[in-house]
Formats: C-alpha cells, sequence, structure tokens
C-alpha cells in the first residue's frame, strides 16, 4: 500500500497546547481591551465610543434633527464595530435610557424601553436618535489634535482611539461588563460632586481618599432610592475600589397607604408586585389587603400596598418586605477600568481621579498645543500676505510675466514655500487696501492669542487654573442636585412567620394511620369525622393557626409542622408523612399545640415518663428529634397538656384497670430522656406484655376525668378521685368492676 506523503514546508507547526494557549489568551485580552471594559479617559465601551463617534459624524447634535436608529446602527457596524446590529442597537438604547444612565448620551425618540422591562425597547426601524447636549463633554474637542486616530477595522478610514472628554465620564454614567477572568461594576455618581472632587485633587495633589469623600457622599443612582450602607462602609469601597452598597427603595402614606416612589437601581415595580402577590397568595401576608401599580408619565414609580387596617404596623410590614423582596437589594461595586498604560486595574477613588486628571491635563496641553501651531501657521501666511501688500505692483507683474512665478517670488521677497503658495491663491477682490488692514487686524489678534497660549503652555499652575475653570464650566451647565439619599438605617428583618399568619382558633386532627388535617374553630367533635375505611380518629389538638403543630411518633421522635400549612377538615386530609421523614415502620402516636413554654406530659406504655416543654419538642428537620426513650416493645402515649394552675394532677391508667393520681410536681421537667416510672407495674409483666400503661392525663385539681371503656364512658368527680390518690410509682387502686378494659382518660370539657 502506497503512503501519502504530505509537504509541510512553509507551514508553521506549533503543539496543540501552545495553540490553544495562545487562541485563548488572544480572545481573553481581546474582549478585556476591546468589548467589556471601560477606559478611564472617557468611560466608555468600544461599541459605545464607536455610537457617538458616528452619530456625531451623521450631523446628529443635539440641534440637529433626529435619524432612524437603523441609520446609526448600520453606519456603526459597517464602518467601525463589525459585530451583531441587535448588540449594537442595545447599547445605544442603554445611552438613551434616563433609568440606566446618570447623564444619557443619546436622545431617544420613540419606545427606548421601560423600568419594568428596560428591554421593551422598539425596533431601531421604529426608533429615532440623536445626541443629547452632555454628548459635547466628550466630543467638543474631537478635531483639536486631542486624540489619536486608528484606522478601523478594514484600513480605509480612521476613528478615535478615545474621546477628549472634558469630565470624568468613568464615574458619572458607570457602567458594568463582564470580560474573561475578570469584570466591572463602577456606580454612577452625581456630576457636581466628581466635579468639586476632581478640584479639591487638582489644587491638593496630596489630597486623601477620606478627603474627597468629604465632596464624593457615594454612588447617585438614576431612579433615585436610598443608599442605607453605613458610611464607613461606603469609605471602605472607595479606599479598595470594590465591595457591596444596599440600596433601599423609598416610600410615605398617604391616606392610610403606603406609596413606594423611588425604587433601586434596575429594579423593576412589576416584579416588585409579583414578590408581594406571592407571598399573599401563600397567606404569608394577612395584614395586605390590596396591591395597586399607579406609576404613569407624571410619576414614573408608584406603587400603593393598602394595608388591612389603619392598626397595622406599616414600619413593621416595609422592614419584611424590605428583607424578602427587591424593595431593597445589593449593588456590586468592582471599580475596573482599562488605565492610561492600557492595562486593566481596580482603582481606588484616589487614583482613579489622579489618573483621569492627567489624562485631562495632557488632552488640554495637547488641545493649547494644537491650536498654538495653527496660530503660528496663519501668523506666517498672514507675514508672507502682508509683504506681498506692500509689493503689490511687483508681485503682479512676476505674475504676469514669469512662466514659474511661485520660485521667483520665494527669491525675490525671501518667502517661504507655504506663503508663496498663499499668494498665488489670492483672489483678485482681496487686493483692496482694506485687505492690509484687516490682515493687520488679524496679525495683532493672532499675536496676542499666540502669547497667552504660550504662557499656558509654559506654566502648569496655569494650565491647571484652565482646567478647574472648564470643569466648574461643565459642572454649572449639566449638573443637577444628587437624587440617591444616603441614610443610615438598621438591616431589614423579615417578620417571624407565625407573625404573618392569621391568629384563628384552629383542631388539628391526626388519624390512627398518620393522617392529617385542621378544621376552623375548637367547636366540632374530632371523632365524628368521616376517615378512610379502616381508619379511625386517634388525636387531635386545640389550638392557634399562627402556632406550630408538633407530632409524636411511635419510637419517641418530635416533628414541626406549619398548622396554617394543614389540609382542610372539608376533605380527609393528607398522610403526614409527606411533610416529614419518620424512622421506617414508625407510626403516628399523637399531636399537640400550644406557647412555647407551655408543659406537656410525655410517656411510654413502659409506665416512664416527665414533663417537657413545648420549646423542646420543636424541630426544623423533616427527620425531627428525639425527645422520649421508648423502651423495646412498648409504645408512646398520647402526651397531655399540663394546665396552668398550683394544684395540677397526673392521672394514669393500667391495663389492668389500676388508676393512680399524683401531683405533677412529683414528675422531673427534661428536655428529652426516659423518664421516671410513673406507675409501678412489674418489669417482668412489662417485658412481658401482660400489663402496660394505656393512658395518662394531666388535669386541674377541680376537673372531671372520663374514662374511655368501648362506647361507654364514666365520669370520676374531683372527690371520688381522691380515692386513687397516691404516691408517684405506686401501683394504684382498681377502679370498679366492669371499667377495668380502659381505653383511653381524658378531662371532661
Amino acid at each position: 500500500m502506497e503512503t501519502l506523503e504530505l509537504d509541510l514546508e512553509g507551514i508553521e507547526q506549533k503543539p496543540l497546547k501552545a495553540f490553544a494557549e495562545k487562541a485563548y489568551l488572544d480572545y481573553s485580552m481581546y474582549v478585556i481591551l476591546d468589548r467589556a471594559l471601560p477606559h478611564i479617559g472617557d468611560g466608555l465601551k468600544p461599541v459605545q465610543r464607536r455610537i457617538i463617534f458616528a452619530m456625531s459624524e451623521l450631523g446628529l447634535g443635539a440641534g440637529s434633527k433626529a435619524k432612524k436608529s437603523a441609520r446609526t446602527v448600520g453606519d456603526v457596524i459597517g464602518k467601525y464595530h463589525p459585530h451583531g446590529d441587535a448588540a449594537c442597537y442595545e447599547a445605544m438604547v442603554l445611552m438613551a435610557q434616563a433609568f440606566s444612565f446618570r447623564c444619557p448620551v443619546v436622545d431617544g425618540q420613540g419606545n427606548w424601553g421601560s423600568p419594568d422591562d428596560p428591554k421593551s425597547f422598539a425596533a431601531m426601524r421604529y426608533t429615532e436618535a440623536k445626541l443629547t447636549p452632555y454628548a459635547g463633554v466628550l466630543l467638543a474637542e474631537l478635531g483639536q489634535g486631542t486624540v489619536d486616530w486608528v484606522p478601523n477595522f478594514d484600513g480605509t478610514m480612521k476613528e478615535p482611539c478615545r474621546l477628549p472628554s472634558r469630565l470624568p465620564n468613568v464615574l458619572l454614567n458607570g457602567t458594568s461588563g463582564i470580560a474573561v477572568g475578570m469584570s466591572t461594576d463602577v456606580p454612577p455618581h452625581n456630576l457636581r460632586e466628581v466635579a468639586a472632587a476632581c478640584i479639591r485633587l487638582l489644587e491638593s495633589p496630596k489630597s486623601t481618599t477620606e478627603e474627597l469623600c468629604d465632596h464624593i457622599q457615594g454612588p447617585d443612582f438614576p431612579g433615585g432610592a436610598e443608599i442605607v450602607s453605613p458610611p464607613e462602609d461606603i469609605r471602605r469601597i472607595y479606599e479598595t475600589g470594590t465591595g457591596t452598597l444596599r440600596l433601599r427603595a423609598t416610600w410615605s402614606r398617604e391616606s392610610g397607604e403606603i406609596i413606594v416612589g423611588e425604587l433601586p437601581h434596575q429594579v423593576s415595580g412589576a416584579k416588585i408586585l409579583e414578590q408581594i402577590a406571592s407571598q399573599m397568595r401563600a397567606k404569608k401576608l394577612p395584614m395586605v389587603e390590596d396591591l395597586r401599580d399607579e406609576s404613569d408619565h407624571e410619576n414614573p414609580t408608584r406603587l400603593v400596598i393598602v394595608p388591612r387596617s389603619n392598626r397595622v404596623d406599616t414600619d413593621s410590614l416595609m422592614d419584611h418586605l424590605f428583607a424578602t423582596t427587591d424593595l431593597e437589594r445589593t449593588v456590586r461595586v468592582n471599580m475596573n477600568v482599562i488605565g492610561l498604560d492600557g492595562r486593566p486595574r481596580v482603582y481606588d477613588l484616589r487614583a482613579l481621579l489622579k489618573e483621569w486628571l492627567e489624562f485631562r491635563l495632557d488632552t488640554v496641553t495637547r488641545r493649547l498645543r494644537f491650536r498654538l501651531d495653527k496660530v503660528e501657521a496663519r501668523l506666517h501666511v498672514l507675514e508672507g500676505l502682508l509683504i506681498a501688500y506692500l509689493n503689490i505692483d511687483e508681485v503682479i507683474r512676476i505674475i504676469r510675466n514669469e512662466d514659474r512665478p511661485k520660485g521667483v517670488l520665494m527669491e525675490t521677497f525671501a518667502l517661504t514655500d507655504v506663503q508663496a503658495e498663499a499668494i498665488l491663491e489670492l483672489k483678485l477682490r482681496h487686493l483692496a487696501r482694506l485687505e492690509e488692514m484687516k490682515i493687520k487686524g488679524e496679525q495683532e489678534e493672532l499675536d496676542d492669542e499666540r502669547k497667552g497660549l504660550s504662557k499656558l503652555l509654559g506654566s502648569k499652575a496655569r494650565l491647571k487654573r484652565l482646567v478647574r475653570d472648564e470643569i466648574n464650566a461643565d459642572a454649572e451647565r449639566f449638573g443637577d442636585p444628587r437624587r440617591t439619599a444616603i441614610v443610615q438605617r438598621q438591616a431589614a428583618q423579615a417578620m417571624d412567620e407565625s407573625a404573618l399568619v392569621p391568629s384563628d382558633p384552629v383542631t388539628v386532627v391526626l388519624s390512627r394511620h398518620g393522617w392529617i388535617r385542621s378544621a376552623k374553630g375548637h367547636d366540632i367533635d374530632p371523632e365524628q369525622l368521616n376517615y378512610k375505611a379502616g381508619d379511625a380518629y386517634l388525636a387531635s389538638a386545640l389550638g392557634r393557626s399562627n402556632q406550630p403543630s408538633v407530632f409524636i411518633d411511635t419510637t419517641g421522635r418530635a416533628y414541626t409542622v406549619p398548622t396554617h400549612a394543614l389540609p382542610s377538615a372539608r376533605g380527609q386530609g393528607e398522610p403526614l408523612s409527606g411533610r416529614v421523614n419518620p424512622p421506617d415502620g414508625a407510626g403516628f402516636a399523637g399531636v399537640l399545640i400550644g406557647q412555647p413554654q407551655d408543659r406537656l406530659v410525655l410517656a411510654s406504655s413502659a409506665g416512664y415518663g416527665f414533663v417537657a416543654t413545648m420549646s423542646d419538642l420543636y424541630s426544623r428537620n423533616r427527620s425531627g428529634k428525639a425527645v422520649l426513650k421508648v423502651p423495646a416493645g412498648c409504645e408512646v402515649l398520647i402526651p397531655s397538656r399540663v394546665p396552668d394552675g398550683d394544684e395540677v394532677r397526673v392521672v394514669a391508667v393500667s391495663s389492668e384497670g389500676r388508676l393512680l393520681v399524683f401531683p405533677v410536681d412529683e414528675l422531673p421537667e427534661l428536655a428529652r430522656g426516659k423518664g421516671i416510672k410513673i406507675i409501678g407495674i412489674p418489669p417482668a409483666r412489662v417485658k412481658s406484655g401482660e400489663e402496660r400503661m394505656i393512658s395518662i392525663v394531666a388535669s386541674a385539681a377541680d376537673a372531671r376525668i372520663l374514662v374511655h371503656c368501648g362506647q361507654r364512658v364514666m365520669t370520676l368527680k374531683p372527690k371520688e378521685l381522691g380515692h386513687y390518690v397516691g404516691v408517684r410509682g405506686r401501683r394504684g387502686a382498681l377502679l370498679p368492676r366492669g371499667w377495668r378494659k380502659v381505653d383511653r382518660l381524658a378531662v371532661e370539657g
């Protein structure tokens, strides 16, 4: 078989690892420098810079008529930015949205999105745009030799590598972007505050960040709201260049209603209403009756929250909403921008302003030098023209008679090439006597201007004063009051779930097969409810809907379930095992509801038990917590609540019909364990299953005890119970004949 030989001559060979590494690094640097991060000079990303430049080239200044956005996008992607038109248009829209940019650069006409949905803007074939007056801050000095020009992507024309911004736009409008391995999040600031800080640093170069913070209080977002971060946190952000800020909506009361007037930056009012409505549907905001969105042209943000009554604590309600919705959110700050050296880095406030001032001083120097060169060139031409006017007859003779008058003029009057060319370009009407006087007047004006420019360029102090005056003038023209207030407030706290749930009387019912349900009110008979075939009533508890229900399983573990979330008793309920995770083979033995400080008697059929508080039984885990230790072969008895009062007794009955009554104080109060002996049943009989403790209740001294034996019920009055009073751990006295096969005990009422 013939082998195929490849001719690799002239082909560069490189290991795959090296090729992949170089390709990835090249792409990374492209994304960092030419797409995602802004330049410290003009604070713009390349696509934003090209959009602004293209609009200026199209003559779309603030005083001109707007043109279709598609025209601008076409010029941008066709001449300077060979990328997708949708991405380019979206960048243009962002610069036109007053709720996104603190100082909008594009003046849009048509649908340019809304705070509720910033991407709901119309297609570029429908909208029109031109530049705002503020764009002049970025473009005014563009044609004055202030920036370097580079070829566009196909080399057919030139574009500026950056714009000669007269103000630190990187701080004024802020920016955000994600590059490869780094990102940037610079918040917007108030123009007047930033201008004051620039002047402070210009006049006192050794000013510290803390001193600059006397002028720049913090970011100033276009949508207003409040910054509730502590002042030391804000100062730390400006000292390091990174950190987080907490923004909170502003609200007021009107006729008993809560009016939300300003939202945190880039938060949608529709989303806020959706979040609140979701909590209302989940019955977690019973104190809110209604929600309305009354936003319109005059009030861009006006969300109305209607409390259920004037007794609702609106401060606590709003504190809860701040903690659980986007009415308060965290804003990330990472002042990562490309410096004058072309490298990205995270700047603190002082370093950023200092480097921008270097950029501004260099820009002004280039502008002055460019103008000085123009003035000197014009003076040079005027000098030649003046020579021509003083020797007008000889000049005319040379031009009429000589074949090459330019060279003769240069030799005769010692003119330069530029001066001779200017003389030859003169029109006949400019040969009047009046023109000579105009030339001398222009010479005097330009000479004065040259001296002024030379003084400025020769003195750093004069140059700084010029920059200061220009910053002050722009701040006076474009500055406005701060919109985002900086207020020190406590961190928002969500309300406890029990405080958010209505406190209605309920009866929680547990069946023998572990099905649960909740009925409104305390006047129902749980034994008369319908149960599934083969199932029956096991236990019930009276309480309030805002109190948690505690269930005890047959292994002695306790589980906590929100009562308000239980299914209605109109149906047959649902299995409790769907809400908790009991051990395999375990059933449920009882249900309890009450205050955390309520006391309970927990016991097993082995005759042991103790007193525990309701809070000891609470658990956040679906698998519950071990509370009562149950000996092998024994069962958990239905717990009994200990009533309030001084004389409370425990009534216990065994399977042999022995009843024992003793004070509850004889039982220890434990958080978990086996407990101590309640009724004296010989261990051998317990182990063999011959005798067990059947039921136990705690009651007041004057309460009646109901003894259930099948379908029959015997009532023992307080005096009759005296026959059974004894010491804890004794055998107890036998019940009357015919009443010794006890099913359970209960307290009347």
